[in-house]
């Protein structure tokens, strides 16, 4: 059986992926020869990620369509509507070689040119869409998919008929963190209270500064596990060595990214988690049963985290902070009162497990492999 997966070039879109992959290959029969690829626009990180899953990679040019108005994103429109014929065209060509049996999109811009040379080829495509308001090319997609998968149980515009309610798929081996391994690999002391923050793989501006401002009160009261992006490493370090005190230091640890085997632990180790609002961490929030501060990245398509945030939280799993509301003191008092009513944090805990889609990625494999 061969599958394509085809995909934006960003970790959201990535990670499912990989999760998919893992669990078909558990769950196909022994005897089922398996071949995966993957064509996408070129993206070394998440190439990289890919590679490790013994997937074959394709890169092809995809052109991105701004839908805002500035001299610079006129130019790059015009430049990238000639991306898109070509994409379309090397597409054509690895779908006609490698003959796929089916299509997986994840959406993104990267992902039209592969979906729409595989409708002209005729290949069942399937789409697994992770935001609750759709991307432009998710919606573009629609109608050639076979069925769509969703994160959400509400998902906006696609057709009833289409849908099958999943989840956003996560690897398994995110289940399988330990404490005591994350006190190794942080050193942490464990004197008190554990919060995770992160703003994805490249970190968030607004986060890393409202925890800057009050890093010192923090500290008093938390260990931090600082996510910070690694384009903000050595900016971050520099500031946060000026304002803690030699005594404090043992509580800060501040990493540019965590690798799987990193993360798995520190979710485990984490009393609270501080994150953006993208599917993949609020899936991975949920299904490690972790109470959360939800800080939406504002201004991204469609408010697509922001309704994220909503759609998560209406059930009581989370606290949704929107960037405007971020202020540093304010933030930092509720922390204090959320640790000084450990029944909220239980409560968050609850129904984020009671939320959490943990078999998304075992669902859709056993659907692809037992429906082509």
């Amino acid at each position: 059986m061969k599958i394509l997966f085809t995909g934006g070039g960003s970790g959201g879109h990535i990670v499912p992926i990989i999760a998919i992959v893992r669990e078909i290959r558990r769950i196909a029969p022994k005897e089922l020869l398996l071949t995966f690829y993957y064509i996408g626009p070129k993206d070394p990180f998440g190439d990289m990620l890919i590679s490790q899953e013994g997937i074959e990679i394709k890169n092809i040019l995809a052109g991105k369509i701004r839908r805002y108005f500035t001299w610079r994103s006129l130019l790059e429109n015009v430049a990238d509507l000639f991306k898109i014929p070509i994409g379309i065209l090397q597409s054509f060509f690895y779908v006609f070689v490698f003959a796929p049996d089916l299509i997986l999109s994840k959406g993104g811009y990267g992902s039209f040119p592969a979906v729409f040379a595989g409708w002209i080829l005729q290949v069942p495509i399937f789409l697994h869409e992770s935001d609750v308001s759709p991307g432009l090319a998710s919606k573009v997609q629609s109608p050639f998919a076979f069925k769509i998968f969703t994160s959400f149980p509400k998902t906006e515009y696609f057709s009833l008929k289409k849908v099958i309610y999943a989840g956003n798929p996560i690897r398994r081996e995110i289940l399988e963190g330990s404490k005591e391994e994350a006190r190794k690999i942080f050193n942490l002391t464990l004197e008190k209270p554990v919060i995770l923050i992160t703003g994805g793989s490249q970190g968030a501006q607004k986060i890393n500064d409202t925890i800057l401002d009050i890093l010192p009160g923090l500290l008093d009261n938390f260990e931090l596990i600082h996510v910070c992006g690694e384009n903000n490493l050595k900016q971050i370090g520099a500031e946060a060595k000026a304002v803690i005190t030699k005594e404090a230091e043992k509580y800060y640890h501040l990493y540019p990214f965590l690798k799987e085997i990193e993360i798995k632990h520190a979710y485990l180790a984490a009393d609270l988690i501080i994150s953006r609002a993208g599917s993949g961490s609020i899936f991975e929030i949920a299904a490690v049963g972790k109470p959360s501060i939800l800080v939406p990245l504002s201004g991204s398509a469609q408010n697509h985290q922001i309704k994220n945030a909503y759609a998560y939280g209406q059930e009581g799993t989370t606290i949704v902070m929107e960037e405007e509301n971020l202020t540093p003191h304010f933030f930092l008092e509720k922390l204090k009162y959320l640790f000084s009513h450990h029944e909220e944090l239980e409560k968050m805990s609850i129904a984020a497990k009671s939320f959490a889609k943990p078999e998304a990625a075992r669902l859709i494999a056993q659907y692809l492999l037992t429906n082509y």
